[in-house]
Formats: structure tokens, C-alpha cells, sequence
């Protein structure tokens, strides 16, 4: 398959609760980077919140977990915060389906609701309580700001949560446990920075320890202080997303995220318009055209154009970054899967466009901003980055065929294969893949000498088929001998098991060398593993790649579960 295909899957899988008890108790010290951010806020919550002389104890207790489970978010008086997340006060959301309610509780929400009259895209967390805990803290949401009164008990959740994802309690608690950092290599450090309320796709910075910045699917952006693990929305999907809904609106994936050197914010996102069929892939970059208290901010479209786009594979725009020359490049994968010309509905028959399974380059100088194709036949570039000599590197997903997956050198009008080779492969994935026109060559991916990465005894082009590689970075003078010089990528797992049961999950270190022909070969080491679905890297600072978890599975055998973290990875200076 591909990596966006993974994470487009589980779009509505639900996320990690933003500070569980348990997680308190089983790692306080990470936990308490970003907590003790909150505590002025709690604090204050506890004085206006006050506690009626007259209240019975099962209302003490509601007011009790709505303060630690809910009040970050829902704020004081169940008001929410406007555009962000919805309100709890007067909603008919919450009281117009009870069960309902309990259900999102109980396993989460994502996706878009409307409320009040008012549309939503926000997450909301599994609340991990239990099921009487459940039933205390809806009574008191129910009971309070203008809402009917209903009374919730603990066997109505036990009914209601039979029906969710995790369908006890005890099922809920072990899905939302963390798995223990791997051992870092010598030389080098590893921490825990945050846990996170949304499942990450991105992460950028501006490279000098600043705060970084984290995107998820669904497009919000939010600022995590590398130093406490403190987090907060810097920009809500609803607050610049152009939507399209209703029957002309299909999917909405939000992927790619850069700075440049004037530290403006760029934001890639992919819709669908469905107004007439075969429906359209609509690409939009947006840029931040202000700064407010030292952070981007009022970020407006900059760059869109679209093509025929099926839901089924489309893999749209997905990575952008800034190259050495100054200008912007943005991996916009396949549409298909191989090539494909089924027709129908839902179909543009005619295979691939020829803006599509390619590289982009854009000039940020030029207005109106335009596209020129700088490469092709690269299916799906979820990561690439540039050496200290200029030169391009880009990982890209393979097929549903079991052809490996590729860490391909990028060259200026150089075609990769696709549709109609993968890999090294001089078969086709499918009787279906169509014929190359006459004269095309076709440049390959980079070998995998081993020992690792699906290295099996003889050179391999270049990874495990269906392990996922995504972001990638170049290590520069700051990091030690050995890594120096050095790729690092992740491998976001497989989902497809075939033909390997368990690959990727993983950060691999790529070290390469001239062949006799004068192309680039690489010796491929684990660096760390497991990790859970490790999506993106970046370079926070000198000596620090910070690491994002999608979500906390380290093996294909697991469930995409929860929300992830993001890590640190730096150099040990003692």
C-alpha cells in the first residue's frame, strides 16, 4: 500500500486523552513537563469552579473529574473554546443522543461534528475512566450550564462502551499504555519531549532550538516548547482551511508543513471536489503573511491547482520543503496505484496526469507562484532532504504489490519508474501495468548493501516492501563520527502483511558510498527500534532529531491505537 493510504484508514481512529491519571502514575517525568504548564490554569479552574456547600457528594466527585479530565479543553462553564473544540454548555449535540455522548467518551471522537449550529474538526480524547467515573462526570456536564438534567449511570456506560473500540475498561487502559523508549545509541541521549492529544504527521522548526511546530491530519498546527513539553493550537483547521462539504466535498488530508528562512509557515493541504465526477484533487499551499508575538500567523492560500483524483489511491501532495536553491519542492505522489485506467463514477481512466507521481518545484519570488515538474515517476515521496553537497534524497512508498520500497538520489529530469517499473524489478506489478514509452530510462533507486532494512544477502533496492519509509533528514558537523555525513529516516510499519509479518516501526541510518559505476550504494543500520509508527524527523538544533510517533503500535500485530509523542534524539555532550 502506502503511507498516506496507512494513515488515511485510520482517519477516525481515536486519540490519547490529553494528561490520563494513569499516565501520571507510570511516568511522571514526562508527564509532568507539560503539566506543570497547566497548574496556574488549574488552579484557577479549582477557585471558579467553586464548590455549593449544598452539593452532594457524587456532585463534588463530577466537579472533581471534570476539572482533571475535561476542563482544558471545555473550559470553566463548559463554554469550549470558539472554532477549537466545541461547547458542552447547552449543546444538542451532547444531550440529543445520550448514548452517543458516553460512546465518545468511552473510545474518543474525530472527524467533524456540528454543534450549536457551529462545525468542529477537532479531536476528542478517550476519557480513561472507568465506567462509574464515566457516568459521575456526564451527570455533572448533563446536570450543569444549561443542560437537561439527565441522570447517566455506571451500567448504562457498561452497555454503551460494549459497543466502542475498546469495549472494557481494562481494554481501554492497556491500548492507551506507552511502550518504553528503545535504548539509544552510544553517543547519544533519548527522551521523551510530549505525548500528544492528535496523532502528528509533521514536524518543522527553524532548525536553531526553537519551538517546533507539529501538523496533524486534519490540518491543526500546533506549538510544542521543546524544553517543557508544553503544547497549544497555534492554527485550527477551521481557522484557514478552505472546506468543501456536502455532496461536493469529498476527503481532506493535510500532510505537508515547512518554514522558510523569513520563517513564514507553509501548509499543503488535499480536498476533493465532487461538484462533477471524476472528481478533482484540489492541492492548496498556504502561507503565513504575518507574525504575532514572534509566531507565524493569518495564514492564507498561496499556491493551488488540482487534477482527476479517485479516493481510492490518490496520494496527493504529501512532503514539502525548502531546497538549497531557495525555492519549494513538494512531492505529489500517484493518483493510482500502479498506473490504473479503470473507468466509472469514480474514475479518470487515462492512468496518471503528467502533473501527478512527480516532484514540484516552485519559486517562492515569482507571483503568482508556479509549478514546474523537476523530476518524475516517484509514486510517493512521504520524506526527502538534501546533503551538504546539494544533492536530493527521497524516500517513496511502493505498490500493494510487494515491490520494495525505495530510497531513491533525486536528479533534475530524471524519471524513477513509476507507473511501469518498481524498484529493480524488470517484471510488472500487475498484467494491468502499462507499457513505458519508447526510449524512456529509468534511474534506480538507491541498493541496500545491509544489514538491515530487508538486506538479505545480496543488494536490495532499497527496503522491506510496505515498511513505510517517511521523513528523512541529513546529519550535519554536529552530530559524531559515524553518523556525520548521514541519512536518518523512518520506516512507519507495515499494515499490508505481505510478504513480512513485521518490518519498519524502526529509524534506520543510511551511509553512502560511490559504486564502480559512480552511483550511490548505502549500508543501511537500525539506529532505533521499536518505535510506534515513527512518521516524521527533523532537525530541532545542532546534535537533535526530534521523532514523531503516530501512534504507540510497534508491531503490525498491534492495532494503530492512540496517539503518539514526539521524541528526542540528541547528542550525549558529557
Amino acid at each position: 500500500m502506502n503511507l498516506l493510504a496507512s494513515i488515511t484508514a485510520t482517519a477516525a481512529c481515536i486519540l490519547h486523552p490529553f494528561r490520563p491519571a494513569g499516565a501520571i502514575r507510570s511516568n511522571p517525568t514526562a508527564t509532568s513537563r507539560w503539566l506543570a504548564g497547566l497548574l496556574s490554569g488549574f488552579a484557577m479552574a479549582a477557585q471558579l469552579i467553586a464548590v455549593e456547600p449544598t452539593a452532594t457528594d457524587e456532585a463534588r466527585r463530577g466537579r472533581e473529574l471534570y476539572l482533571k479530565n475535561c476542563f482544558a479543553c471545555h473550559q470553566m462553564n463548559g463554554q469550549g473554546i470558539p472554532g477549537v473544540f466545541p461547547p458542552l454548555a447547552k449543546s444538542d449535540f451532547l444531550t440529543n443522543d445520550v448514548d452517543r455522548s458516553i460512546r465518545i467518551l468511552c473510545e474518543g471522537l474525530a472527524g467533524e461534528i456540528t454543534v450549536n449550529g457551529r462545525r468542529y474538526a477537532s479531536v476528542m480524547p478517550p476519557a480513561i475512566l472507568n465506567d462509574a467515573d464515566v457516568a459521575t462526570v456526564l451527570t455533572y456536564v448533563l446536570g450543569n450550564w444549561g443542560n437537561p438534567g439527565t441522570v447517566v449511570t455506571a451500567e448504562q456506560v457498561r452497555d454503551q462502551r460494549a459497543k466502542t473500540a475498546y469495549p472494557t475498561f481494562e481494554q481501554l487502559q492497556r491500548a492507551n499504555q506507552y511502550p518504553p523508549l528503545p535504548a539509544a545509541p552510544e553517543g547519544f541521549r533519548l527522551r521523551e519531549v510530549a505525548r500528544l492529544p492528535f496523532k502528528p504527521v509533521r514536524i518543522t522548526s527553524d532548525g536553531k532550538g526553537g519551538p517546533l511546530y507539529v501538523l496533524t491530519e486534519g490540518g491543526d498546527v500546533w506549538r510544542l516548547d521543546p524544553a517543557t513539553g508544553s503544547l497549544r493550537v497555534l492554527f485550527s483547521a477551521n481557522s484557514y482551511l478552505e472546506r468543501r462539504t456536502g455532496d461536493i466535498g469529498g476527503p481532506l488530508f493535510v500532510l505537508g508543513m515547512t518554514l522558510d528562512a523569513q520563517k513564514r509557515l507553509y501548509v499543503a493541504s488535499n480536498q476533493q471536489n465532487r461538484s462533477n465526477l471524476p472528481p478533482q484533487n484540489i492541492v492548496t499551499i498556504y502561507r503565513s503573511t504575518a507574525v504575532l508575538n514572534g509566531e507565524p500567523a493569518a495564514l492564507k492560500p498561496w499556491f493551488q491547482t488540482n487534477y482527476p483524483g479517485s479516493p481510492a489511491y490518490i496520494h496527493a501532495v504529501e512532503h514539502i520543503a525548502f531546497g538549497p536553491d531557495g525555492s519549494l519542492y513538494a512531492g505529489n505522489g500517484g493518483r493510482t496505484d500502479g498506473g490504473l485506467t479503470t473507468t466509472g463514477g469514480e474514475w479518470y481512466g487515462d492512468g496518471e496526469t503528467p502533473i501527478t507521481g512527480c516532484i514540484w518545484r516552485i519559486d517562492p519570488a515569482v507571483e503568482p507562484p508556479v509549478l514546474e515538474v523537476y523530476a518524475r515517476g516517484v509514486r510517493n515521496a512521504y520524506g526527502f532532504c538534501w546533503n551538504d553537497r546539494g544533492e536530493m534524497f527521497a524516500t517513496e512508498n511502493g505498490p500493494d504489490a510487494d515491490a520494495p520500497e525505495e530510497l531513491n538520489q533525486i536528479e533534475r529530469g530524471r524519471h524513477y519508474g513509476f507507473p511501469y517499473r518498481f524498484a529493480d524489478w524488470t517484471r510488472k506489478a500487475y498484467p494491468t501495468s502499462p507499457e513505458p514509452p519508447a526510449g524512456l530510462e529509468f534511474t534506480l533507486p538507491i541498493a541496500n548493501l545491509g544489514p538491515d532494512g530487508g538486506f538479505a544477502g545480496t543488494p536490495m533496492y532499497t527496503f522491506d516492501p510496505h515498511s513505510g519509509p517517511g521523513g528523512i533528514v541529513f546529519l550535519n558537523d554536529s552530530f559524531p563520527e559515524g553518523y556525520r555525513g548521514t541519512l536518518l529516516m523512518t520506516r512507519f510499519g507495515n499494515f499490508i502483511q505481505s510478504p513480512k509479518a513485521n518490518s519498519g516501526f524502526d529509524l534506520l541510518r543510511a551511509t553512502l558510498q560511490r559504486n564502480a559505476q559512480g552511483h550511490y550504494e548505502a549500508h543501511i543500520h537500525t539506529v532505533l527500534a521499536p518505535l510506534g509508527r515513527p512518521i516524521d524527523l527533523h532537525l530541532g538544533g545542532p546534535g537533535k532529531v526530534f521523532i514523531a510517533e503516530y501512534s504507540r503500535a510497534t508491531s503490525a500485530g498491534e492495532s494503530y491505537g492512540p496517539s503518539g509523542r514526539i521524541i528526542e534524539l540528541s547528542v550525549d555532550r558529557k
